[in-house]
């Protein structure tokens, strides 16, 4: 029986586990509410006062953050709630290259010596113990503002993270700059500034929380929506000009994710993260302009060095690993991260990257398979680390040269265990959220599915399989042949226009071969001279079983 396209909708969104009719509507509002009071948040309070007092004595204040889209946006955020109330506030930025993420000492007593009275962190520091003692030592006081997870011993200080054991806050998976919102939220309330101050950043909190992949469900979906409202009223001229110099009209959460994050974490990975801070902080249109070119080239370049690095680490390989451990000597450091990604996807194994790191030193960046904690898998062996950090799907760390035969050791015989308690820790599954019958493909379905936007981490795309049908009409296109445009026919004689990039060759035989097949992919609507169509975008092509 066929569905209607609301009846499908509603079955994606009870296997996501909304259900209710109030659940429902949250989700697919327009204008949703899930949001909450920022004074939940374990020392808002605290924090919020020591900031208004510190303002009051004249203090100088620095917001100290991270070089990619969370920890720009997050400076940007609470710099135009505090610089409301003080002008003597300045922002700091570690180099991904001299110093690496996250608080130094060196960085902490230059801010003392440029008479910085107040310190808050964003986006880092929660395990900053050390740093945090040293500045309390100059006599610095501290603000921590993060939403890492706390896995040793806390900075000691007003610390701000929703992922604290003790906090209380409904929701833990704020970004760095959600926890930045909550706190200009706060510092709104508390000063009796205008809301429309908390509205002024509500795109870049949208931008800065699409770009760090954190889930796109609860307050972040609301932040979200409201914040994509805001960057497509164009009501910023810095992101307005960005979007349009990489050729975006209409900005949903995939466009931020593939296009307007990547330019942003371009400029800290090949020059200086201040660039994008001082474009969204410039009020001069030839600064604006001057900054756009600057991340555009830096976005370029990034690409450049990406295929150069991942061609030279592929020919490394030798086939047999396990775990992929590549030393490479002259890649820039600042695309590590993105190649290790990048021959993860090509060979299905976790991968690291190591690259030199000042006389003896190596820097190591990871990216990991679904089944794989890299991070609990580095943890084990974190006597190897001078600095040591990251999540389970990717890590960073610092080390001498002389502990990689070690690491590489120690990593096979990781492999081994995991191995052994699963040996099928290296397979991956082709998943779906549904099955559908290609009459079910409709401009109208597609307009239910867009109802689910903004999609992403914790609310991916849907997926979907059609089975048992047989590829018509196949046409290949592109110079190389390496797309492919069909009619997927069932067996009633039911069609649906599919369309399958890169791996028309790969998958040639089962398009042309004659037999049944199952195929895995996206619904998209195209819209073109005021018609809109809609193609189903194939990811993965099978022989029914």
């Amino acid at each position: 029986m066929v569905r209607k396209p609301e009846e499908i909708l509603n079955e994606l969104l009870r296997d996501r586990g909304i259900e209710s009719a109030e659940d429902i509507s949250e989700f697919l509002s327009d204008r949703p509410k899930k949001t909450y009071d920022p004074f939940l948040l374990l020392n808002m309070e605290a924090g919020v006062d020591l900031l208004l007092s510190e303002i009051n004595k004249g203090t100088r204040i620095c917001i100290y953050g991270d070089y990619d889209a969370d920890g720009v946006t997050s400076i940007c955020i609470l710099s135009h709630i505090i610089g409301i109330l003080t002008d003597d506030l300045t922002y700091y930025i570690p180099s991904r290259f001299e110093e690496g993420y996250g608080l130094n000492k060196n960085a902490v007593k230059k801010l003392h010596d440029d008479g910085v009275g107040l310190m808050i962190t964003v986006d880092c520091g929660s395990v900053s113990y050390e740093e945090v003692e040293y500045a309390k030592e100059l006599g610095m006081r501290v603000i921590v503002t993060d939403h890492h997870s706390i896995d040793s011993i806390k900075a000691d200080t007003i610390l701000i993270n929703p992922k604290q054991k003790e906090c209380t806050y409904p929701f833990k998976e704020l970004a760095g700059c959600g926890v930045a919102f909550k706190m200009a939220q706060a510092i709104q309330q508390r000063a009796g500034l205008p809301k429309s101050v908390i509205n002024d950043v509500l795109d870049l909190t949208a931008v800065g929380t699409v770009g760090d992949v954190v889930s796109l469900t609860d307050e972040n979906r609301t932040i979200v929506k409201y914040g994509l409202n805001k960057v497509n009223a164009g009501a910023r001229q810095s992101l307005k000009k960005l979007k349009e110099a990489i050729s975006l009209k209409w900005i949903t959460s995939e466009n931020i994710a593939f296009g307007i994050a990547p330019h942003i974490n371009a400029a800290g990975r090949m020059a200086s993260a201040r660039d994008a801070v001082e474009l969204f902080m410039a009020d001069n249109e030839m600064i604006m302009d001057k900054k756009v070119e600057d991340l555009v080239f830096y976005n370029s370049q990034r690409k450049k060095k990406q295929e150069e690095a991942y061609n030279k680490g592929i020919e490394l390989l030798t086939g047999n690993e396990k775990f992929v451990v590549l030393h490479m000597e002259n890649i820039h450091e600042g695309i590590g991260g993105i190649v290790a990604g990048k021959i993860k996807e090509t060979t299905g194994r976790p991968t690291i990257i190591v690259t030199p790191s000042g006389e003896g030193y190596l820097k190591g960046t990871g990216r990991s398979i679904d089944k794989i904690d890299i991070y609990q898998v580095l943890k084990n062996h974190e006597e190897l680390f001078e600095r040591f950090g990251g999540h389970r799907s990717a890590c960073g760390f610092l080390m001498k040269k002389d502990n990689l035969k070690a690491l590489r050791e120690k990593l096979d015989h990781e492999m081994d265990r995991l191995l052994e308690e699963d040996p099928n820790v290296f397979e991956t599954e082709s998943l779906w959220d549904m099955e559908l019958m290609p009459e079910e493909i409709s401009v109208e379905l597609a307009c239910e599915l867009m109802k689910m936007e903004p999609v992403g981490q914790g609310n991916p795309r849907p997926v979907f399989v059609l089975r048992n049908i047989r590829p018509a009409q196949v046409r290949f296109m592109g110079s190389d042949s390496a797309h492919a445009k069909f009619n997927a026919e069932s067996e009633n004689g039911k069609r649906a226009e599919c369309v399958l990039f890169q791996k028309a060759q790969e998958k040639r035989d089962l398009l042309c071969g004659g037999d049944l097949i199952d195929i895995i992919g996206t619904i998209e609507l195209q819209k073109w001279n005021g018609r809109e169509r809609v193609q189903f975008i194939v990811e993965e092509i099978k022989k029914c079983k």
